[in-house]
C-alpha cells in the first residue's frame, strides 16, 4: 500500500495555518473567521456549490467566476477571495471544506478555546446551554465552544464531553449498562 493518500490531513493544516498567518498579520482574524463560516454554511446548504467543488470536471475559469461572484455578494475581504482563488489554481479547491474547517479550528486553539459536545434528551433553551457553558468554563479552567445537539434517542438526561473526558447520564446509557450486566450474569 502506497503511503502517499494525495492530500492529507496535514496539507489541509498547512494551507489552514497559511491563512490563519495571513489574516493575523493583517489584522483581519475575525472577519475571515467569519466569512471562512459563511464558506462553510454555504457548502453545507447548497448541493449546487457542494457539486460543484467536488466535480472534477469543473473549469477554473467557472469555479475563479464563482468565487468572484460569492466575494463580490458577501463583501468578503480580498484576502480570502485571493486565497479561494489560490487553491484553484493549484488544483486544490476540492479540499476548500476540509482546509476551512481546519483554519476555523486553528483560530479556536489559538485563543485558548476548548471544544465541547453536548447531547441532551430534551431541547434546551439558550439560558441553560450559557449556565452549562459556563459551568465547563471553570470546570475546565479554559473558554469552552460548545457544539449543542438535541438527541431523542438519549431518552433522557444529557452527554457531555469536553476533550477526551466524556460525562454520560443518559437513561439509554444506563439501560446499556443494565443490559450488559444481565448478559455477563
Amino acid at each position: 500500500m502506497s503511503k502517499n493518500k494525495g492530500f492529507s490531513i496535514t496539507s489541509a493544516e498547512r494551507y489552514s495555518l497559511a491563512l490563519y498567518e495571513l489574516a493575523n498579520e493583517s489584522n483581519l482574524l475575525e472577519q475571515v473567521e467569519d466569512q471562512s463560516l459563511s464558506i462553510l454554511d454555504l457548502i453545507s446548504s447548497s448541493k449546487d456549490f457542494s457539486n460543484l467543488i467536488k466535480d472534477p470536471t469543473s473549469s477554473q475559469e467557472d469555479l475563479l467566476k464563482v468565487i468572484n461572484n460569492i466575494s463580490e455578494n458577501n463583501k468578503f475581504e480580498n484576502l480570502l477571495k485571493n486565497f479561494l482563488s489560490f487553491l484553484i489554481i493549484k488544483r486544490r479547491f476540492f479540499y476548500v471544506e476540509q482546509i476551512l474547517k481546519s483554519f476555523i479550528e486553528t483560530c479556536s486553539k489559538k485563543r485558548g478555546e476548548l471544544k465541547a459536545e453536548l447531547k441532551s434528551a430534551k431541547e434546551l433553551s439558550s439560558e441553560e446551554i450559557t449556565k452549562i457553558t459556563d459551568e465547563l468554563t471553570q470546570n475546565f479552567s479554559s473558554k469552552i465552544k460548545l457544539n449543542y445537539k438535541h438527541d431523542k434517542s438519549l431518552i433522557g438526561g444529557l452527554v457531555v464531553q469536553v476533550g477526551s473526558t466524556m460525562v454520560d447520564t443518559s437513561i439509554k446509557n444506563k439501560l446499556q449498562q443494565i443490559e450488559n450486566r444481565m448478559i455477563e450474569a
